[in-house]
């Protein structure tokens, strides 16, 4: 498949400061940043601190691939689902939705990993060719 890389974003979170966080603010971190589903698949982990810090990594990634401040959408607008096989996807809507549109963007790649007192994640925005459509 031809496409394009449109953008690129790659952020590193520390797990201990996710941990500290959930244990004063879970609740509010999680109104403020994590989307309902992103809250769900989290809190059903046994220590959900590095699945939170690695979406929170992704969340950052994708900003920095949309070329978005973190004014230039709201953490919620950008959320990490995963796929039937589990593999994680990037879904926006609102403001960060409009700004993949306007860069055309079609396509984004994400990965996360976490390992000892650290989450990672890196995101590649892409569009498709149009000769790749048609081959």
């Amino acid at each position: 498949m031809n496409s394009a890389v449109i953008g690129v974003g790659i952020d590193l979170v520390r797990i201990s400061r996710v941990r500290g966080i959930l244990g004063r603010w879970a609740d509010r971190f999680f109104q403020r940043v994590l989307s309902p589903q992103e809250t769900a698949y989290c809190r059903a982990r046994r220590d959900p601190a590095p699945h939170v810090a690695a979406r929170f990594a992704a969340k950052e990634a994708a900003m920095k691939a949309l070329g978005l401040g973190w004014v230039g959408a709201s953490w919620r607008e950008v959320e990490i689902v995963n796929a039937p096989s589990g593999q994680p996807q990037l879904r926006v809507s609102g403001r960060a939705a409009a700004r993949m549109a306007s860069l055309g963007a079609d396509n984004a790649l994400v990965s996360l990993t976490h390992d000892g007192d650290y989450a990672a994640a890196h995101v590649i925005l892409s569009r498709s060719s149009p000769a790749a459509e048609h081959a």
